[in-house]
């Protein structure tokens, strides 16, 4: 968890194209790509079958429903999205999956709000994100 705290507060502290009013939708989007980095490696290194069966569907999934985010954002406001914080080193090795999956909800639910909430399929996609999310921490809490 410290790891995605330092992470954020870098990406926060930096100066770059970042505006206030879309920070939280660039910040939301890069702790969501590199979640399905860390979860493949996380992934990779378990010896539960279980954990490793619900971290290969979110990474599988992940990616994907990021990229029609960004899309559909992108073509509900007519810009691109730009400015990215660059930083990767989000990696919570020393965190377990259950962890880091809790942290990787509690940033969206913290950053979801900086999304336009009049745009429906904006939030419908968030919703996707969100239940792959919470779906992955079930499994992982549970079925073991």
């Amino acid at each position: 968890m410290r790891v995605l705290r330092h992470h954020l507060r870098k990406t926060t502290s930096r100066k770059s194209k970042t505006t206030s009013n879309d920070a939280p939708v660039k910040r939301l989007i890069m702790v969501l790509l590199h979640s399905a980095t860390n979860a493949h490696i996380l992934h990779l290194q378990t010896k539960s079958f279980s954990e490793h069966m619900a971290l290969g569907s979110y990474y599988e999934a992940i990616v994907g429903l990021v990229d029609s985010l960004v899309e559909i954002m992108q073509g509900t406001t007519g810009e691109l999205i730009k400015g990215y914080p660059l930083d990767n080193s989000a990696f919570a090795e020393s965190m377990s999956s259950l962890a880091y999956l809790t942290k990787v909800r509690e940033l969206f639910l913290e950053h979801r709000p900086g999304f336009p909430t009049s745009a429906t399929q904006i939030q419908n996609i968030l919703d996707t994100i969100l239940e792959l999310i919470n779906s992955t921490i079930y499994k992982l809490r549970f079925l073991h």
